[in-house]
């Protein structure tokens, strides 16, 4: 099985979410948001492989969870304002959701080996 990585995932979430941005008209605001906290997630996984230590690796995958956690948040808000279908929403959110999932795991990864050494 040939799983992809955070990043790759990220990077195609971020494709992904400039083309539905570019077609949502009047919620600027929302939509900047929305970009900057997505486009955050696949920068700081990018930014996490040259880490100068176990704990800059983490910092740097805990500040991509929480760009994430907010990715989902404006998600939502585009979604209650009538701006994005639900079915455009739901598919968002769940790549949101096994990017999230991933990068828990590897955060947690990281924290046990520490504990164990």
């Amino acid at each position: 099985m040939n799983e992809k990585t955070i990043k790759e995932l990220a990077v195609e979430l971020i494709v992904e979410m400039t083309a539905i941005c570019d077609s949502i008209k009047g919620r600027a605001v929302f939509v900047n948001q929305l970009l900057r906290s997505c486009s955050s997630i696949g920068a700081n996984t990018h930014e996490a492989k040259y880490a100068q230590s176990n704990a800059d690796f983490v910092n740097k995958l805990e500040i991509a969870l929480k760009e994430c956690y907010e990715t989902e948040y404006w998600l939502e808000i585009l979604f209650k304002v009538n701006s994005m279908d639900e079915n455009t929403y739901k598919a968002l959110v769940n790549k949101c959701g096994t990017i999230r999932r991933k990068l828990i795991a590897s955060i947690t990864t990281v924290k046990e080996k520490k504990k164990s050494n």
